[in-house]
């Protein structure tokens, strides 16, 4: 088995929020992301797969493929965008990171498992200090 890796980079803006609590309680658990004109994030986005080597090839995947799946279903739509409002995949979802790490999983793993790979964790930097891992159910 052998791990490969894809590092890709998007911007997007969200608020932490719960519609059915108060502004002073949603302050108190969620700080300054519960700012009602938005916050923003340079998102790091790592995608790694893991798969047995293709001999023909030398590769687990191709990494042109990689990216490609990357760009047309994640970042594509998360670019540039408010995750509360535009991404389809996030409606009526708390934007929160460790959220939005299990639905980018969501989006990528069966794409991943068309090019004979398997999807193995995605791990999704907030800031240079905060990021989640996940490694599927």
């Amino acid at each position: 088995m052998i791990y490969v890796t894809r590092k890709e980079h998007f911007n997007a803006a969200h608020k932490l929020y719960r519609e059915e609590w108060s502004q002073e309680k949603n302050d108190e658990v969620f700080g300054r992301c519960a700012n009602a004109n938005w916050h923003g994030h340079n998102y790091d986005l790592f995608v790694t797969v893991k798969g047995e080597i293709n001999h023909e090839t030398g590769f687990v995947i191709d990494l042109k493929d990689l990216k490609s799946l990357i760009i047309k279903y994640i970042t594509d739509k998360l670019d540039h965008k408010n995750l509360n409002l535009d991404v389809d995949f996030m409606k009526g979802k708390m934007a929160s990171t460790e959220i939005l790490a299990i639905e980018i999983w969501k989006q990528l793993a069966p794409h991943i498992e068309e090019k004979g790979a398997k999807l193995h964790c995605i791990k999704l930097y907030e800031t240079a200090s905060n990021f989640v891992e996940y490694f599927g159910d």
